[in-house]
């Protein structure tokens, strides 16, 4: 295979856009046409290349070239693969839990949250979720529990940083997500929007007057947005009062609160059940 090159130099400039860019120069805010992520493993690999994302390059343990890692070299024929021994790879932080294999790859342009929402009943609509580790559990369980898109407000973290795109198992690729404009500023443009799309909104909120996680004023609704706050802080107050209801989930043994991503767990087994 003549895309196949031998890398034997953990400081050769091939190795840089998976060693030693940070993920603010991946991102690339100032230009995220030309942004790029990387995918960590064969599954996730396969499920972003599924979703339709364009890769740039591989870098793999030689020996995944013949084994595991044939099948997506074959899919992307023209894109250089890059290959080291063991030795070498493993100076690349958590090279360990890749499976062996990674792939850079252009970030695809945001839908509009309208596309993203259309046809969807039940949608989640993270609040200024920071931690990468919470974003891609909140997306592994929604792609689990019948939720049909995620929208972001503009302080959460990007759910295409590498530690989301692992920890989600590669579901990030199968949800419709997307992050919430300006012109749909948070919160109150923002529940707007989803008033205007035809959602009604519910916020998971610690308040004495919320109504039982299964009451059946949620179960009956057609279209439900599911609104999950910020660790620690939880959903800002504003919001609250924007929301048509407020939702807590029953705890026992004097525990107050579900760490967010454990949250939206119980809540998308409960309200994005098909009835």
């Amino acid at each position: 295979m003549s895309n196949i090159i031998e890398i034997t130099d953990f400081s050769a400039p091939e190795l840089d856009v998976y060693a030693r860019l940070t993920e603010g120069q991946l991102l690339n805010r100032h230009a995220p046409e030309k942004g790029i992520f990387i995918a960590e493993s064969p599954k996730v690999i396969e499920r972003a290349l599924n979703a339709g994302c364009v890769p740039i390059s591989f870098l793999m343990e030689s020996k995944h070239i013949s084994g595991q890692g044939k099948p997506l070299i074959e899919r992307c024929r023209d894109i250089p693969v890059y290959t080291a021994g063991f030795d070498v790879l493993t100076q690349l932080t958590g090279f360990k839990l890749t499976r062996g294999m990674l792939c850079a790859m252009h970030r695809p342009p945001l839908p509009a949250p309208e596309t993203v929402c259309a046809g969807a009943r039940r949608i989640a609509v993270l609040e200024n979720v920071m931690n990468p580790t919470n974003i891609g559990a909140i997306f592994r369980s929604a792609a689990a529990l019948n939720i049909d898109a995620v929208l972001l407000t503009g302080a959460c973290s990007n759910p295409l940083y590498r530690r989301s795109i692992r920890v989600s198992m590669g579901n990030v690729f199968l949800i419709p997500w997307t992050f919430l404009r300006e012109a749909e500023a948070w919160p109150q443009q923002g529940i707007d929007f989803l008033h205007h799309l035809g959602f009604k909104t519910a916020a998971m909120a610690l308040s004495d007057n919320a109504m039982a996680i299964d009451d059946p004023r949620l179960m009956s609704e057609e279209k439900l947005a599911i609104i999950l706050g910020t660790e620690g802080d939880g959903l800002a107050s504003a919001t609250i009062a924007d929301c048509d209801y407020t939702v807590r989930i029953p705890m026992s043994n004097g525990v107050d609160s579900l760490n967010v991503a454990a949250a939206s767990a119980v809540a998308f087994w409960q309200l994005g059940s098909r009835k």
